[in-house]
């Protein structure tokens, strides 16, 4: 076991006994109990000492003890609806997954796009970007990396050998897969953990609902741009491959796609249902205006989906079904706890007055919103280069809805930006799956990561201060 995780699980709990028995108040008599959970929650998350979704346990454990909250009020929130919404949004990744119909949707992107080396680049991002809006962003990349690979060893053995330009292309492929699955999951609600803690802490804390469709008005297209950016930065800045000349690439894409054979049964199928749960997020508000008995919501549609690929027969003599139940296996099942912790948290938070504290606080000084809101959005996308954004959200949302409160603007205004800070994360191996996959490749050392991801961080900071002061009031 590392050093740091041994100093981590040892140093969690005894900060926690020492706040917990501190003879002076900190903040309050209630809110004291949960600042010493959140403590050790947060030593544990950023020093891994155990799993992240174990130490999301905690609050179930210890506000009871502590007369935070009763267990039921503090088990409630690891059932939340948003934890059911995340739960269907897996199994239909898990589906599309099984059938490869991602893979093929993916091969057919890169090949729309073009052979030319930029164009192969670009195919590749837009296939991961769009991947990673309906599947996690650590599945997304790890379709990818292979068929970048292939494409990567027709370089390496050609006649002039692994040149400079060869090599910076391999480094835009792989940095702009790693950074597209980043910024892709960023479109939906589903596309990444953030995103639902913070609809699950707006729906559980502040009766506030943002539906799939609003959210991807904002989401897509901040999506779109930041892989724009990435694309720009890597091909015609950091890493260009000037007069690199190849046309096998698009034999190694067509050898791929003759792999996967012509479109079975059951990928049409899994199609139809992913086309018929996307439809209805969409287009949800209008659905429930026309019949208002129904009151869909977009954890309803959810459920749908994963009940109808464990039910729709494809061949119903076999009793053949897309997905049974074993295949649920590889579900994340840490994530949804990991949700569950987070809301546990903000409510402990929130319930103790803590937030409230905050918000008085910030009410009382003479700070102005817009450096307040900047200096948020760079600390938390700085600090995901550090520890789990999932973590991350899960502990400053509530906070940052209280500065919210105290400089007397809507708590959306402040939460959406930050939330998406979180996802930016391009500088480090270890800041997300994808950068530690594609560092693994052996094609991207950490100085080239970083050297490229500090840049496209701060144009990341520029941007959300941009959304903050310009798009959020136009939207929400």
């Amino acid at each position: 076991m590392e050093k740091s995780k041994i100093i981590g699980l040892i140093l969690g709990p005894i900060v926690f006994l020492l706040l917990t028995y501190l003879p002076m108040e900190l903040i309050s008599e209630k809110g004291d109990p949960v600042i010493a959970v959140a403590v050790w929650m947060l030593i544990w998350w950023i020093t891994e000492a155990v799993s992240i979704s174990v130490t999301a346990l905690l609050p179930l454990l210890l506000f009871p003890i502590l007369k935070v909250l009763p267990i039921g009020e503090v088990g409630a929130n690891y059932g939340s609806p948003i934890v059911f919404l995340f739960f269907g949004g897996f199994v239909m990744a898990l589906a599309l997954e099984k059938v490869n119909l991602h893979k093929r949707i993916a091969l057919n992107i890169i090949k729309l796009t073009g052979t030319t080396p930029n164009k192969v680049v670009l195919g590749f991002m837009i296939a991961t970007g769009s991947l990673s809006m309906w599947i996690s962003n650590t599945a997304s990349t790890v379709v990818m990396l292979p068929i970048a690979l292939s494409v990567i060893n027709l370089l390496i053995n050609d006649e002039d050998g692994f040149t400079k330009n060869d090599r910076n292309f391999a480094l835009s492929v792989m940095l702009g897969i790693a950074f597209s699955a980043n910024a892709g999951g960023i479109a939906t609600v589903i596309g990444t953990p953030p995103n639902s803690v913070l609809i699950g802490l707006l729906e559980n804390e502040y009766n506030t609902e943002i539906s799939f469709l609003k959210w991807m008005t904002l989401g897509l297209p901040f999506s779109i741009v930041m892989v724009g950016i990435c694309y720009l930065v890597l091909v015609k800045w950091m890493y260009p491959n000037r007069d690199l000349q190849f046309n096998a690439s698009k034999e190694v894409i067509h050898k791929e796609l003759e792999k996967l054979g012509p479109t079975s049964g059951k990928e049409k199928l899994v199609l139809a249902i992913f086309a018929v749960t996307v439809f209805l997020w969409i287009f949800r508000t209008l659905i429930n205006s026309i019949f208002p008995s129904l009151g869909l919501s977009d954890t309803m549609i959810s459920i749908f989906a994963a009940i109808a690929l464990f039910s729709v027969p494809y061949n119903l003599k076999k009793g053949d079904f897309i997905i049974q139940w074993k295949d649920t296996s590889k579900l994340a099942w840490g994530i949804l706890i990991l949700f569950g912790g987070g809301l546990a948290l903000a409510k402990g938070m929130s319930s103790s007055g803590i937030v409230d504290i905050v918000a008085n606080a910030i009410a009382s000084s003479d700070i102005s919103i817009l450096l307040t809101a900047s200096l948020l959005i760079a600390l938390m996308l700085f600090m995901t280069e550090l520890m789990s954004n999932v973590a991350l959200v899960a502990v400053l949302a509530p906070v940052v809805a209280g500065i919210a409160i105290g400089l007397d603007i809507p708590i959306l205004y402040l939460l959406i930006p930050v939330t998406i800070a979180s996802s930016c994360a391009f500088m480090l191996p270890m800041a997300t799956p994808p950068n530690a996959i594609v560092f693994a490749s052996g094609y991207v050392k950490v100085p080239q990561m970083a050297r490229v991801g500090v840049i496209l961080n701060l144009i990341a900071v520029g941007l959300l201060i941009l959304v903050f002061q310009f798009v959020i009031p136009l939207l929400f």
